[in-house]
């Protein structure tokens, strides 16, 4: 007996010196919405302009993780850029409802705790990625709207801005060009590059945890409130240490029914898919089979990661300790 307990000293007190701290490889992906982005759909300068952003915003949220930051706080670096900048759909360039109103909608999930926070229809939030963030984390509930969502964001000391912040030369004319479009042919479908555009995060960081958001102004000339995949948690974003962190970014009807997001991760999970052949299933055979587009980031624990879109383009770069790249067409990966 004596030696029995004298062994099992031995192995509690040698188990510490076999333990070993491995830092998780740290990745930021990013995208800033797919669509009908082929080659030529932009001048040199405008290329240069919209990658020189996705290079800020991933080299925003890569200096987080560098710096030992958490995947919360990288993702929300890099979407905050992006939502300033009036080249993506999302804040400052977001579109407009058929009224001609800029509706915004964000969402973050924590893939460490699997908590998650939302907002919907904001018209007043100047990064609603921050208030998506404050819900989850000083609040009981996951999804905010409209004027209740503003009532919570005064509370949390969050920075409002006046309506017209939002508008952009660019965005206004694809209005009135749609709104023309629709008085000559009501019964013609509008073209993808008004159902399009969002912009997104998704991150590891040195303790091995992982996050999501996303951020968007929804579809040109919705209307009736609509409210797309963007802040839906399992359709345009979802995180979870167990798996992995999915951003969306498509026709949000088709990521909602489908759970985009969650899909991806549940594939990871309880069929032992990698990220990528989990994306490529649920873009390539469930969206395809569906007769619909658009794309996703992901990220792994282990650092693995992808960025797949059946739609001609995608913003879109990626960070860690080997690559770093930015992308806007299919071909250039």
């Amino acid at each position: 007996m004596r030696l029995f307990f004298s062994l099992l000293a031995m192995v509690f007190v040698s188990a510490p010196a076999f333990a070993e701290h491995h830092e998780a490889p740290i990745t930021i992906v990013i995208h800033g919405g797919a669509g009908a982005l082929g080659p030529g759909r932009y001048t040199p300068e405008q290329e240069i302009a919209y990658k020189a952003k996705l290079t800020e915003a991933l080299n925003a949220g890569y200096d987080v993780l560098e710096n030992g930051g958490a995947a919360l706080d990288a993702i929300e670096a890099a979407i905050i850029i992006m939502e300033d900048s009036p080249l993506f759909n999302a804040g400052k360039g977001a579109v407009f409802t058929r009224e001609g109103k800029n509706e915004l909608d964000s969402s973050v999930m924590d893939g460490a705790t699997l908590n998650a926070g939302a907002v919907a229809g904001v018209t007043r939030i100047k990064n609603p990625i921050k208030l998506a963030r404050a819900v989850m984390e000083n609040s009981e509930h996951v999804m905010f709207a409209r004027e209740g969502a503003e009532e919570f964001a005064k509370e949390q000391g969050l920075e409002f801005v006046k309506p017209r912040y939002f508008k952009t030369d660019a965005r206004w004319r694809s209005y009135k060009a749609a709104l023309e479009k629709e008085k000559h042919d009501k019964d013609s479908a509008l073209p993808h590059d008004f159902k399009y555009g969002t912009v997104g995060a998704v991150a590891l960081d040195i303790n091995g945890n992982v996050a999501a958001g996303t951020s968007t102004g929804g579809m040109t000339l919705k209307r009736y409130g609509r409210v797309g995949d963007a802040p839906i948690i399992g359709a345009g974003t979802f995180a979870d240490n167990k798996s992995c962190a999915v951003s969306a970014t498509g026709w949000g009807e088709y990521f909602i029914r489908l759970t985009i997001a969650r899909d991806i991760c549940a594939q990871v999970e309880y069929g032992g898919a990698t990220v990528a052949d989990a994306a490529n299933d649920v873009i390539y055979n469930r969206l395809d089979g569906m007769g619909a587009d658009g794309g996703v980031i992901v990220v792994a624990p282990d650092g693995t990661f992808a960025t797949v879109f059946n739609s001609a383009g995608m913003f879109r770069g990626v960070k860690n300790a080997t690559v770093e790249s930015v992308a806007i067409y299919g071909d250039e990966d």
